[in-house]
């Protein structure tokens, strides 16, 4: 079966080979308007089919052509190529496009997002010859890039920069890209006849932000069935070993992964070995030997009998070493063992550990995008999807605004009608519920049934921490946030200058994505991180954990000082399009490594109780 990544990858790899030929100089206007447009709806189409929660082939088998076309945001003319991708495992205009080139797509594409896009590989083809990413870490090392016309030292060191940046991220995948296909295995493996339990351990269990390769651990009494069903999964693209209670793969998306099998009284104890972290099983095997225990993946023996203590359930191994359980997020040996110790001393007497944000605890999401600017859908939809599909009570339409003009932002008069437009909208929806629970007997019906619809921004923040939209204007708004979108290799002095200098803002509410990080892409802006918390805190701003896969920022370690200086943080998915609101799971995960329990962040609380928390 073909994976959403597969035709995710390949819908892509065309953007960027169309936008390589986009630039030839003998275009007519109309041709590269063409071009654009092309671009932009297969990086649109790639955008919904990689954060689909459907199989996109499972939906071509059953509705075919036609099922294609009804998902959100995809023409005929892609649907069709996906159709051919589907059937075929080709994409004979994909074929045609590379043919055209010599350059290696598969290993530039991915450096879009760091800044170094089509053309300037297609620049360093044409005048160095430069055909893959080892060719031009090369030039760069070797200076052969800062004397070319329209380029410079600065450019060279930062083009070096981040292929390294790059390089360092290989191998390991984003929790995001990987977590629907993760998931869909693991659901059929509990689903498989004779399996008891079945769960995708390690760093993936751990919500780490990237993942280097996946652990399967399944309870069962016939593994020799679970072996021969993994091993023939069809996202297995090779075997590379197979056991009486372990199987090894290499799946279609280039990841390992493996399989252990283990009876029912071992199951806890395994669970617990191979979650990890490393250092964290290291320090609960020294408690168990400390009690004249042993502790392995097969259970928790005495060490004088050899007998079983505990084993079948991950909570008794944790309870008989004398510790309360410890979620899974915060298993780093980061101090969370000295909280989880249930016989205290007067030094610990006060330390417990955190009750953390539970997956479901979010009311509402406070960044998300419409097509006003560079969002996917209309503010109706988006509303709609929050509101049946995700369950939420409240979202806030943060657009971009006018100095980012790639995104088309809104201008003063433009966020003014789009907040006239949203209080339409919010009358329409409450009629709409009125309605609704008239023709039932459910009486006065959910708090789902009030859903609102903020008005806000995503303004920019500009070189001089100003902000690009007037505080007039903002303060008519429900919901400000602020962002630094450019000049991101000022001094860390600066940057953090700006950050401070919007924070102090009356009118600005909470900080977006506060470091600017993309993660194997983007190390973000240098920032002097404990001066902004202590601002933020002064000021009653918050930050985000912008929960966007690529983004997961704050980092964990950021939440978990944010927390410590009493900041408080939202939630957000930074949606463009409906399927993005599955985002927030990371978001929460990230926040759950980052100890955050549900008071520390803001979107927990309803509509009125958090616009009443607001500055």
């Amino acid at each position: 079966m073909i994976n959403n990544a597969a035709i995710s990858r390949v819908l892509r790899q065309i953007a960027y080979l169309i936008e390589l030929e986009e630039s030839h100089d003998n275009d007519t206007n109309k041709n590269k308007s063409n071009a654009v447009f092309k671009i932009r709806a297969y990086r649109r189409t790639a955008d919904v089919i990689e954060n689909l929660s459907s199989n996109v082939e499972e939906i071509y088998n059953k509705w075919k052509l036609k099922g294609l076309t009804e998902i959100p945001s995809i023409g005929k003319a892609i649907a069709s190529k996906m159709e051919e991708y589907i059937t075929t495992g080709k994409i004979e205009y994909f074929e045609e496009l590379k043919k055209r080139t010599s350059i290696n797509v598969d290993e530039f594409y991915h450096l879009e997002g760091i800044g170094i896009g089509p053309r300037t590989v297609k620049t360093l083809h044409e005048r160095l010859g430069i055909k893959d990413l080892s060719e031009l870490e090369k030039a760069a090392k070797e200076g052969k890039i800062h004397i070319l016309p329209g380029f410079s030292y600065k450019k060279e060191e930062s083009i070096l920069r981040k292929i390294q940046s790059f390089k360092k991220g290989r191998g390991r995948y984003l929790l995001g890209d990987i977590y629907p296909i993760v998931k869909q295995i693991e659901v059929r493996l509990s689903n498989l006849r004779g399996v008891k339990k079945a769960i995708a351990v390690g760093s993936f269990r751990r919500m780490k932000e990237t993942v280097g390769d996946i652990d399967y651990l399944v309870s069962s009494d016939t593994p020799e069935i679970v072996m021969d069903y993994f091993a023939s999964m069809p996202e297995v693209d090779e075997v590379i070993g197979k056991g009486p209670s372990k199987t090894f793969v290499k799946l279609n998306n280039g990841m390992d992964a493996d399989l252990l099998v283990v009876p029912k009284e071992s199951f806890g104890s395994a669970l617990q070995y191979f979650t990890g972290n490393k250092e964290h099983g290291v320090a609960l095997r020294k408690i168990a030997i400390s009690r004249g225990l042993r502790l392995n993946e097969w259970g928790l023996y005495d060490s004088n009998t050899d007998g079983i203590v505990a084993g079948s359930k991950e909570e008794e191994v944790y309870d008989i070493l004398g510790l309360e359980w410890i979620p899974p997020e915060m298993r780093e040996n980061n101090g969370e063992i000295k909280l989880a110790k249930k016989e205290r001393t007067n030094e610990s007497n006060n330390l417990k550990l955190p009750d953390l944000i539970n997956y479901n605890d979010l009311k509402g999401d406070l960044q998300v995008h419409s097509n006003d600017t560079d969002g996917m859908i209309s503010i109706r939809d988006i509303a709609l999807a929050a509101k049946e599909k995700f369950g939420l009570e409240y979202i806030a339409i943060t657009d971009h605004t006018k100095n980012l003009a790639l995104t088309h932002g809104l201008d003063e008069a433009g966020l003014l009608n789009q907040a006239n437009k949203i209080s339409e909208l919010n009358d329409e929806i409450k009629n709409h519920s009125k309605n609704s629970n008239n023709k039932s007997d459910s009486g006065s019906g959910s708090s789902n049934d009030r859903f609102r619809i903020l008005s806000g921004a995503e303004v920019n923040i500009l070189k001089d921490g100003s902000l690009d939209i007037s505080n007039n204007i903002l303060d008519k708004l429900d919901v400000v946030g602020a962002a630094i979108h450019s000049n991101f290799t000022q001094p860390v002095e600066v940057q953090t200058d700006r950050l401070i200098k919007a924070s102090k803002n009356p009118s600005v509410d909470i900080i977006f994505h506060p470091t600017g990080r993309i993660i194997n892409k983007r190390e973000g802006y240098p920032v002097k991180i404990e001066k902004l918390f202590s601002v933020a805190q002064d000021t009653n701003t918050i930050l985000e954990v912008n929960a966007h896969y690529n983004r997961l920022d704050l980092k964990d370690e950021y939440i978990r000082m944010a927390i410590q200086n009493d900041v408080k943080l939202a939630i957000n998915s930074d949606a463009h399009h409906y399927v993005h609101f599955a985002f927030l799971i990371f978001g929460i995960g990230q926040a759950r490594r980052g100890w955050a329990k549900r008071s520390d962040i803001l979107n927990t609380l309803s509509v009125d109780k958090m616009l009443n928390s607001l500055k």
